[in-house]
């Protein structure tokens, strides 16, 4: 089998016009990889659209664009379509994922469980970010990763590895970091600009949701819950509880920390987080979710206290914790 890398870069040179995609409520990686890939492809002077059914977060309006993102799909779908970090097709939108037929799929991603539904698939689990992958295309084209480029990748890659503080940190994106920051990347201004997106509603939000956070399974297990009155109440989004799920799993005695958001009227989408060999990724494809071994999500049909009632029980039963 040819190397996706070479395959995939092959593509990128020699053909025109790509639609760049990823998932949905997108974050640092889904933006900093299509962007970069967008940043690539623009040095390669190739035509391309940028696409996000959520469109670019008020958080990341920071970031150095290729091109504009756009939320709505183009009548006619080019001839490629780049989808990056979902892992599963239904990640990147009810939108897109209805047309694929129309466009041939590079699936580039590092989920577990991905089932390679592009018609040229990579995916590299052991990778801590796409960005990181994007970064291993342009150095196959011969692309120096320096200017927004490197923001972009930086973005990506240090937001998924919690700037460099999860498991899924490697020799390689150390590396990586280390070869923009000689090429010039500002990493003290890239890390002010990422982290300090905070309003004044926001602390307000954090300050309700971890005031009531609760414990379970001899305190190895935290839940933090949001409703939409309680975004309503304090004048938040969704946006706003970004990363809170990593300050209720620095509990001392949380293994698996969680927290529901309310989507709709008995609909609550769930993200869990661990720590080491404590495996999230098969809690969550118990409710036809997924992620990685320590960061993973889905969503649970029914009112919020059986929900948390539900994930509980799987959790206990997964980590054999009574």
């Amino acid at each position: 089998m040819a190397n996706p890398i070479k395959r995939i870069s092959e593509i990128l040179r020699n053909q025109d016009d790509f639609l760049v995609a990823s998932h949905y409520n997108p974050d640092g990686d889904a933006i900093g990889s299509m962007c970069a890939v967008g940043h690539i492809l623009k040095h390669l002077g190739k035509g391309f659209t940028l696409y996000n059914p959520s469109g670019l977060p008020s958080r990341y309006d920071f970031v150095n664009l290729p091109s504009p993102i756009t939320s709505s799909l183009p009548d006619t779908l080019p001839q490629w379509t780049i989808v990056l970090d979902c892992g599963a097709p239904d990640r990147m939108g009810d939108a897109l994922m209805a047309r694929t037929d129309e466009t041939n799929v590079i699936n580039i991603d590092h989920h577990l469980g991905n089932g390679n539904f592009g018609n040229e698939n990579w995916v590299a689990v052991k990778e801590p970010a796409v960005g990181s992958m994007i970064a291993l295309i342009a150095k196959e084209l011969n692309i120096s990763l320096e200017g927004p480029l490197a923001e972009c990748i930086y973005l990506a890659v240090a937001t998924d590895t919690g700037f460099f503080t999860y498991g899924t940190t490697t020799p390689e994106s150390l590396e990586l970091t280390a070869q923009m920051l000689r090429s010039g990347l500002d990493i003290a201004h890239m890390n002010m600009v990422i982290t300090k997106q905070w309003s004044e509603p926001r602390m307000r939000l954090w300050t309700e949701i971890m005031s009531n956070v609760e414990l379970y399974l001899n305190k190895q297990v935290g839940i933090a819950s949001v409703t939409k009155d309680i975004f309503k109440r304090t004048g938040t989004t969704s946006d706003d509880t970004e990363n809170i799920i990593n300050f209720v799993r620095r509990l001392r005695t949380v293994r698996v920390a969680a927290i529901l958001r309310e989507e709709s009227p008995n609909k609550y989408k769930f993200s869990l987080r661990s720590y080491g060999d404590d495996n999230v990724q098969e809690i969550a494809a118990h409710f036809g979710g997924g992620g990685h071994r320590n960061a993973s999500g889905g969503t649970i049909a029914a009112p919020l206290e059986k929900a948390k009632k539900m994930l509980v029980n799987i959790i206990g039963d997964s980590l054999g914790i009574s």
